[in-house]
């Protein structure tokens, strides 16, 4: 998988460079009709018209163009190259991922997260494409430093983008400095405008646009129930998970099960069957199996465990597969609506499916242990360890990154069907990871790819009808 990433990384290297129309996607004039996710419709939040061609405030807009251009700095030239980078999404997906490695590790929020700021940025493209295409204003005459998309130019999408994702992501980090966050937006609008690729309008309207759609969809995430405080206790004794030997870790969020998701109703729609009982011959099979893989693994397998490994201080399992989105985008020469819409149907998919695997890994009677503690608690080796370590603070059964990863490589694989047996092949590969890792049981990766791979296809049928697809 490493290489995968290396290759479309290499792949991506010299894209943005020149206003170059051969590099150029097509136009997307029906991009502010597709079916959104958070708001009702692309004309829900009003944009005002652009200024009048001929008109006073039109020429002093074209002044202020011109004047940035002549006095562009060299920050703002890298700047521009950066907001316009292939995919256009890489910025704001990054600081996601930077946010979620800086933060206690907490699986269930950074898939929350990395939703909820895919969906604001999409509907803020597909809200930016609606009002392009209703005043159609030509972009500016002069030359570009960036590549300039072929559809209407007023509002950015780029801004757009940036208002969104900035104030979705100050909601869901307050401990990071707002004002940084919303500086990082008015440098992407500003150095959009000195590139030449940009009226100061265009990018004031898409910021003001991008921020009213963020208002909406984090509306929308204070009413998913993720505040709620867990006040259990969890069950005690062998059969039931419990932290590493010498740790005291609390479980990371019982409660993520019974958050509103966006697709999957109810959370328990796709809940597998129960995992074997502690102590049975089955679940001792279990272990011994665990045992036998992790004596025998292969350096193909350490390296697959390695790399989806998603341990705190890293982008954790959804974030893994953003990362390796953001890598295979660049070579595919999609419109901005295009990847931004992959952005957040991969991330939807991915919170869903961690929505139903949380449900499942806190029933009542479940809490399923985690290899190193079953395997000692049940004398076959009293000093056993796992490949990697520490293990999650959740229970095993069934495996969160075999969930994510099965919805993951359903949604890349309908989007870029081409290459539809890798995404599936990789879905595999990262759910498997876990067992060579040795902190689950195989039975926890034959039950997580399956329910993935379930929600995946409910948001295939979703994309399927969203209007992207028409030909």
């Amino acid at each position: 998988m490493a290489v995968l990433v290396a290759i479309a990384v290499g792949a991506a290297a010299g894209c943005g460079d020149s206003d170059d129309g051969a590099k150029r996607p097509a136009g997307e004039p029906t991009a502010g009709e597709w079916k959104t996710w958070v708001l009702d419709s692309g004309s829900e939040v009003s944009v005002p018209p652009p200024p009048k061609a001929g008109s006073g405030a039109a020429k002093r807009d074209d002044e202020k163009l011109k004047a940035a251009v002549r006095g562009r700095t060299r920050a703002e030239e890298s700047a521009a190259r950066r907001f316009t980078s292939d995919p256009a999404v890489r910025p704001w997906i990054d600081r996601n991922i930077e946010l979620v490695a800086s933060e206690p590790k907490d699986v269930p929020a950074s898939s929350r997260a990395y939703s909820n700021v895919s969906v604001a940025m999409y509907d803020a493209v597909v809200a930016a494409y609606h009002w392009k295409y209703r005043y159609r204003r030509k972009a500016p005459d002069g030359k570009s430093i960036v590549p300039r998309s072929p559809d209407p130019s007023y509002p950015s999408e780029h801004a757009a983008m940036a208002g969104a994702a900035s104030r979705v992501l100050a909601y869901l980090y307050p401990k990071f400095p707002k004002t940084r966050l919303e500086r990082e937006a008015q440098d992407a609008a500003g150095s959009l405008v000195a590139s030449g690729a940009s009226y100061p309008s265009d990018v004031r309207a898409g910021l003001e646009l991008g921020r009213d759609v963020a208002d909406r969809v984090i509306a929308n995430a204070k009413r998913d129930g993720s505040t709620r405080k867990w006040g259990g206790k969890r069950p005690r004794g062998p059969e039931h998970w419990e932290p590493d030997p010498g740790s005291a870790g609390r479980p990371n969020q019982p409660l993520a099960g019974t958050w509103k998701t966006w697709l999957l109703r109810p959370t328990s729609r796709f809940r597998p069957k129960p995992p074997p009982k502690y102590g049975t011959p089955e679940f001792t099979a279990n272990a011994r199996d665990v045992m036998r893989v992790t004596e025998q693994l292969t350096p193909k397998q350490k390296r697959a465990a390695d790399f989806w490994e998603g341990m705190e201080g890293t982008a954790l399992p959804a974030g893994i597969w953003n990362q390796v989105a953001l890598a295979y985008l660049p070579d595919k020469k999609l419109s901005v609506p295009r990847q931004a819409r992959t952005f957040a149907l991969l991330n939807v998919a991915m919170a869903d499916a961690g929505g139903a695997v949380w449900d499942s890994k806190f029933l009542t009677g479940w809490w399923d242990p985690r290899p190193i503690t079953a395997i000692r608690d049940l004398g076959l080796d009293r000093r056993w360890k796992s490949y990697l370590g520490p293990t999650p603070l959740f229970p095993a059964y069934p495996s969160g990154t075999s969930g994510y990863s099965g919805a993951a490589g359903e949604v890349l694989a309908h989007v870029f069907p081409e290459d539809a047996p890798l995404w599936r092949s990789k879905a595999k590969e990262a759910g498997y990871s876990r067992l060579w890792g040795g902190v689950h049981w195989r039975i926890d990766v034959e039950a997580g790819l399956p329910m993935g791979q379930k929600v995946g296809r409910l948001v295939v049928e979703r994309a399927e009808q969203d209007g992207a697809e028409k030909r």
